[in-house]
């Protein structure tokens, strides 16, 4: 985790402290469960907890035994046993590492999920209220980066909505998928605990039983889950490589926000660079990476094999610190986004109405001219407009092929812009429930 990337709800999941506080929890209730089993005295899960609950737990103390034992549950274990006495001889009966670790991720996973959704909700509350703001705000839209057909900044904005609506629910899915435990013992057969302690755990722990595991939950779920959160950073960097091109020089549709005393270059003084989007573009890309591996995970050997373990170890804290830190980035920036309907307007009409080619071949067409035909007449004077020649409309109406089938005042109604913009509220409808 670089802390530059980081913020500390987050992070405070992946923390040595968490983690043991969870591995704690999973080895106590699961002594709990056999003690209502009759396996472990009632008083041994009783002292487990007096003595464990409020404890803070010595992680160099840990790291001491972990460099003396070389395995990590067991030096756990042993830390636990100096703090509660004796009584620690019944914690782990039954289970394996796998059991303690497997359970313990699925609960980061999953409350990593839980803030991740909560971001994505900072996000759409963000675009919905900038939507609204600019439903009705002209502006160019464009195909492969050159003039196409009026939008409106609102609608774009929609589009973003739509999409993180969407993440939002890949992100609970992932979270359901992820969020089961595993307490099954050496390889998943239940053959020195009873699958009560499992389902016990499991409801304390917030977590669904896993169905069969083969001393680990099977890496599949974890696949799904980082190639989740992969989704959610290609939406991020869609969205913020449309605001790194609407602030360019040359277009300044929108530019983000620039704060006084902020700057831009160490050489050029007049320079207010996109920072941010940027930044969020190669955020995007860091949580990308992190999928295959997870997915490289899925194939471990027979029941089960480490290789998975060093991978989760990074891409676990890596993968949700960062994606949290860009939701939230991109979150601020379109609530701050400066927005330039000015520039939008002058962009829009810097080709003279040729966005409105589209309706004149239709209108040739239904003239009773080919299509064909259609085309290349609007084509040519198309292309004079290109040429900085003069201005569409004036070609159109001063070409005797077009004239002849279309008059002046219907050629002049087809430029309404108001044209363009008449299913606005059905789209909004969709995306919002409302207009």
């Amino acid at each position: 985790m670089i802390p530059r990337y980081s913020r500390p709800k987050m992070t405070a999941i992946w923390e040595p402290q968490t983690r043991f506080r969870i591995w704690f929890e999973i080895e106590a209730h699961a002594t709990d469960a056999l003690a209502e089993l009759g396996v472990v005295p009632k008083e041994a899960a009783e002292a487990v907890w007096a003595k464990g609950k409020d404890a803070t737990f010595d992680v160099e103390r840990i790291d001491e035994i972990e460099r003396e034992v070389k395995h990590d549950v067991i030096a756990f274990l042993t830390h636990v046993s100096e703090i509660v006495g004796p009584q620690a001889r019944f914690l782990h009966q039954g289970m394996t590492s796998s059991d303690v670790l497997d359970t313990c991720f699925a609960v980061q996973l999953a409350r990593a999920a839980d803030i991740l959704i909560e971001d994505v909700d900072a996000l759409l509350a963000a675009l919905e209220r900038r939507a609204f703001e600019h439903k009705l705000t002209p502006t160019i839209g464009r195909s492969h980066g050159i003039h196409a057909e009026p939008v409106t900044f609102g609608l774009k904005l929609a589009q973003a909505y739509a999409e993180f609506a969407r993440n939002r629910e890949r992100l609970v899915a992932a979270r359901k998928e992820i969020a089961t435990s595993a307490i099954s013992g050496a390889v998943g057969t239940f053959a020195n605990i009873d699958p009560r302690v499992e389902e016990y755990v499991a409801a304390k722990m917030g977590l669904t039983v896993e169905p069969v595991s083969t001393q680990v939950i099977p890496r599949d779920r974890h696949a799904m889950f980082f190639a989740t959160l992969g989704v959610v950073a290609s939406s991020i960097e869609r969205l913020a490589t449309e605001i790194r091109h609407l602030q360019r020089t040359e277009v300044l549709e929108a530019e983000e926000f620039f704060s006084a005393g902020q700057k831009g270059s160490s050489a050029m003084p007049h320079k207010r660079n996109p920072v941010l989007t940027e930044n969020l573009t190669g955020l995007a890309r860091m949580v990308r990476a992190f999928a295959m591996p997870a997915m490289e995970n899925v194939a471990l050997w027979h029941e089960r094999d480490i290789s998975h373990s060093s991978v989760e170890r990074m891409i676990g804290p890596d993968a949700t610190v960062t994606l949290d830190f860009a939701l939230a980035r991109l979150a601020g920036v379109i609530d701050k986004l400066l927005i330039y309907p000015e520039n939008m307007r002058r962009n829009l009409d810097r080709l003279g109405g040729l966005h409105n080619s589209q309706r004149v071949l239709l209108a040739l067409t239904q003239a009773g001219m080919s299509r064909e035909d259609s085309y290349r007449l609007v084509q040519r004077n198309a292309m004079k407009v290109w040429r900085g020649e003069g201005d569409f409309l004036a070609f159109l109406e001063a070409d005797p092929e077009v004239s002849a089938k279309l008059p002046a005042a219907e050629l002049e109604a087809m430029f309404d812009e108001g044209y363009h913009f008449k299913h606005v509220d059905t789209i909004f409808r969709r995306v919002f429930g409302r207009a």
